[in-house]
């Protein structure tokens, strides 16, 4: 986890260019991996296509996308020895309980509303962005 990767999976072509100038403006000069979709999202963490040496410093992932959705993509994620705790975040639209409870059952490491604002929108993604990739402390793996 230690190649300051980060991986959005955002099927919204407005949210995934907001995300992506947040990050910038905040100069997180961090490389990003977008997904389109949640089966995209796996095939490039569980099966590593391309090749993949190591996992991302944390995946930023939507909820509601296409042919498979963020809580199923976590579920997965979790299911697996080698993505069991990579930390994701759950960037999502979504005020639903329901969503937020199942998310921390599936073990997400956070819940994060986006916000309607631009200014919002954008310091919320600097603040996440600037916590996942300086503050925030990985374990060595083996």
């Amino acid at each position: 986890m230690e190649n300051g990767t980060i991986m959005i999976v955002e099927d919204d072509d407005n949210d995934l260019l907001l995300i992506q100038r947040s990050l910038q403006k905040a100069r997180i000069e961090n490389l990003i991996i977008v997904a389109r979709d949640g089966v995209e999202a796996l095939e490039f963490l569980l099966d590593g296509a391309p090749p993949l040496a190591c996992l991302p410093m944390v995946v930023l992932l939507d909820i509601k996308l296409p042919r498979m959705d963020g809580l199923e993509v976590l579920q997965r994620l979790r299911s697996e020895s080698r993505t069991r705790s990579l930390p994701v975040v759950l960037l999502t639209s979504s005020d639903e309980q329901e969503d937020l409870v199942r998310g921390y059952q599936f073990g997400v490491n956070s819940y994060v509303r986006k916000p309607i604002e631009f200014r919002h929108f954008q310091e919320t993604v600097a603040t996440l962005g600037l916590y996942w990739t300086l503050i925030n402390r990985f374990p060595h793996e083996a």
